[in-house]
């Protein structure tokens, strides 16, 4: 596990305030079609590998992109964790392998374990654990396949899939044929009516997708971002946007009393449009806040404390949290 970082805030008279935050750890099973391995980003817990592919057999999966963890994701996790042990699963490198443009993640990759931590209270407690298989790997499976996978090398007890969802090469089957082809293998299936966005009004609004029937999803997140409109993005994700930046060294940001400025090279996430956005707040830990004003230009991101005598220092960190009021 990664030590404890130390963050500092600086009060008038030169007293520093440590604050420390606990490094998040965040286990990720990774698997492709012939050969299953486990992987760990951030830390090592030393699981054997036998007993972390163990813990996926008989458990419950959700299918999906996973990629916002908005409200619709959260919950076809829910509805894991009613039948069985819940795991999300999605595909790594679907971009590369499609060719699709580069883009940053609605949630960084570090702050995924807080986001599904904080979604134990709707699943009895438990907390859903993250599967990903690699996509250049099942990209041909048929339908039929992808079913025997899930069934003879995962040994999982039962899937959780949105009534749109779509599986298979180029996408051939749909949630009724997965539903036929569970029963085939005995695995149990659970197919649930999409979370509707109550905010209709955005297809009239030159929102333009061809999978769009009203339902919450990662496009709509992303478009509510691009427009600026953070109470939107709150409502969607079920929470408050969270922006996070990787500091290096002290080249990262710039120091000028209440003010800080950041290059948006530094983002690990996406961020919301140009703009500015108050009520918003710098993160410490669970508890520890420090109101701001987030400023987002071009090729910067500035933070302005509320409390002109407070100011925050990021030396010793390695990121920065700040989230968006809504």
């Amino acid at each position: 596990m990664l030590a404890n970082q130390k963050l500092f805030v600086h009060l008038n008279g030169g007293i520093r305030l440590p604050i420390t935050v606990q490094g998040a750890s965040r286990r990720v099973l990774s698997l492709s079609s012939s050969d299953m391995k486990a992987t760990s980003q951030q830390v090592d817990d030393g699981m054997p590998l036998s007993k972390q592919l163990s813990s996926v057999a008989g458990g419950i999966v959700a299918l999906g992109k996973f990629d916002a963890l908005h409200i619709g994701h959260r919950e076809l996790a829910v509805q894991a964790a009613k039948a069985g042990t819940p795991f999300l699963l999605s595909f790594t490198g679907m971009g590369e392998v499609l060719g699709w443009e580069p883009r940053a993640p609605v949630v960084a990759k570090c702050d995924r374990e807080r986001v599904l931590s904080s979604w134990s209270a709707c699943c009895g407690e438990v907390t859903p654990t993250e599967l990903e298989i690699e996509f250049s790997k099942v990209r041909n499976l048929t339908p039929r396949q992808f079913v025997e996978k899930l069934s003879k090398e995962l040994g999982v007890r039962g899937v959780v899939a949105g009534k749109n969802y779509r599986f298979g090469y180029r996408a051939a089957g749909d949630a009724s044929e997965l539903s036929r082809l569970c029963e085939e293998y005995g695995i149990e299936s659970y197919i649930i009516n999409p979370v509707m966005d109550k905010k209709q009004s955005i297809l009239n609004r030159g929102f333009n997708d061809a999978k769009e029937r009203g339902q919450v999803s990662s496009t709509r997140v992303r478009y509510a971002l691009s427009e600026g409109d953070m109470k939107y993005v709150s409502e969607l994700l079920g929470r408050q946007h969270r922006l996070i930046l990787m500091l290096n060294d002290q080249q990262s940001f710039t120091i000028d009393r209440s003010r800080i400025s950041f290059p948006k090279s530094r983002l690990l996430n996406l961020p919301p449009k140009e703009g500015v956005y108050e009520d918003c707040r710098i993160v410490f830990g669970n508890d520890d806040v420090v109101a701001c004003r987030v400023v987002v230009e071009t090729t910067d991101i500035r933070l302005e404390l509320v409390e002109i005598d407070r100011v925050y220092d990021p030396n010793d960190s390695r990121h920065l949290n700040i989230e968006f009021g809504a």
